[in-house]
């Protein structure tokens, strides 16, 4: 089989077969160099400016190597040169249907970048490539696999509590912010990563041995650092927040339309929008101008029953922002409300090979000698997630008022 070499930041040499440089050159993956994979992260950490590309090449580059160390082991004989290459495509391809600027217009009710990716996997080049090569039932094969509903014993590596995806980005993204809280020890996961007999449905599946669990309470505490530090910084979601009512303004102006998100580029949706509907909010997005926050709250302090509503119901909020600025002298636009969707945060739900020969399910129940993870994850929750008001400019009000308001419109 022939190789080529590419030079990454991260994992210095990454290996590509044929196959996969035919992938990489289609247009629906080409799109990814041009898709951040931090949004507008990179307005407070300059050197978060990579892309979804280098990403999904480096997930591409974790399986190839978890692949053949599996392989390695006595009982993974039965794993098909097919099969690896399946899991490999679906590692490289996982990504493919993210919106500009990544995850935000997920918040807004787009539809979510897996369902967007179905017709670039199952139909046109992509499809055709994998079919020719992999055989006919391949695109359906890498689609199941990456939007996690497929039978393989290999399922775990690509959407699971320790899938290759997750140990890439915080890998990668920590190195590029230039932050220390992504820290894993990815030789020790990948090498512990077993196929085992799992016990809820009695088929083969990817788990992990005992000896490496502290390297998996790493791996969820490396994610939490990344929320609290990067992904949900301020600033960071100030832009986000701003981000996302210019393109929800551009989407009910006729502007631009749902279908056609998916296919702009980061830089090609912010000219489109520049040339087609020239706003304030966009001027100010594209300056740097960011919103300030006027009064924010820790979810620790919050009935989260009451303002659930502001993280999942967009059409409310946005009637919300209009009512509020109105009341506090602002124009529409200027008041922006900020609750990050609640994620799964120290999810874990994975085979574990006991050092007794035995398989048991580590779940976020956890067990005697490991983290408590349910109430763990939910003291992070709230020392990470905060419900934040932006504003373009200063205003005097009672942030009593505010909140009750909030509160209130449950």
């Amino acid at each position: 089989m022939h190789f080529e070499i590419l030079r990454d930041p991260v994992w210095n040499n990454i290996r590509v077969d044929d196959l996969t440089l035919s992938l990489v050159d289609t247009e629906v993956f080409q799109r990814l160099r041009y898709v951040r994979q931090l949004g507008w992260t990179y307005l407070v950490y300059p050197g978060a400016t990579h892309s979804r590309f280098e990403h999904a090449l480096g997930t591409h580059h974790l399986s190839r190597r978890t692949l053949a160390l599996l392989c390695e082991a006595e009982d993974a004989a039965s794993i098909s040169e097919n099969e690896q290459a399946i899991v490999r495509c679906a590692a490289l391809l996982h990504d493919v249907g993210h919106y500009p600027f990544s995850h935000a217009l997920e918040e807004i009710g787009a539809l979510h970048h897996e369902a967007v990716a179905r017709p670039l996997i199952t139909e046109g080049s992509v499809a055709s490539l994998l079919a020719a090569r992999l055989g006919p039932d391949a695109p359906g094969k890498v689609f199941d696999l990456i939007r996690g509903h497929s039978e393989s014993a290999l399922q775990g590596l690509i959407s699971g509590s320790l899938d290759l995806d997750k140990i890439e980005y915080l890998k990668r993204d920590a190195f590029m912010c230039g932050v220390p809280y992504g820290e894993i020890d990815v030789d020790r996961l990948t090498n512990s990563l077993v196929l085992v007999d799992d016990p809820e449905t009695g088929r083969l599946a990817i788990g992990v041995q005992e000896k490496a669990l502290s390297a998996l309470e790493s791996l969820l505490f490396a994610k939490y650092q990344m929320y609290r530090n990067v992904y949900w910084h301020h600033a960071v979601r100030s832009a986000t927040a701003m981000y996302k009512r210019l393109v929800e303004d551009a989407l009910h102006a006729g502007v631009v339309d749902g279908q056609s998100l998916s296919r702009y580029t980061d830089e090609g949706l912010m000219h489109r929008l520049e040339n087609a509907r020239p706003t304030p909010l966009l001027a100010a997005l594209k300056e740097r101008r960011l919103y300030k926050r006027a009064v924010e709250w820790p979810a620790a302090e919050l009935d989260v029953d009451k303002v659930e509503w502001i993280a999942t119901d967009r059409a409310r909020v946005a009637a919300k922002e209009n009512e509020l600025a109105k009341e506090l002298g602002l124009t529409p636009g200027e008041l922006l409300l900020d609750y990050p969707t609640k994620t799964e945060m120290l999810g874990l739900d994975i085979p574990v090979l006991r050092r007794s020969g035995r398989v048991e399910r580590l779940t976020g129940e956890g067990w005697i000698g490991t983290i408590n993870l349910p109430s763990l994850s939910e003291e992070l929750y709230k020392s990470a997630r905060w419900l934040r008001v932006f504003t373009a400019k200063r205003a005097s009000f009672d942030p009593r008022q505010i909140r009750e308001s909030l509160e209130r419109t449950a």
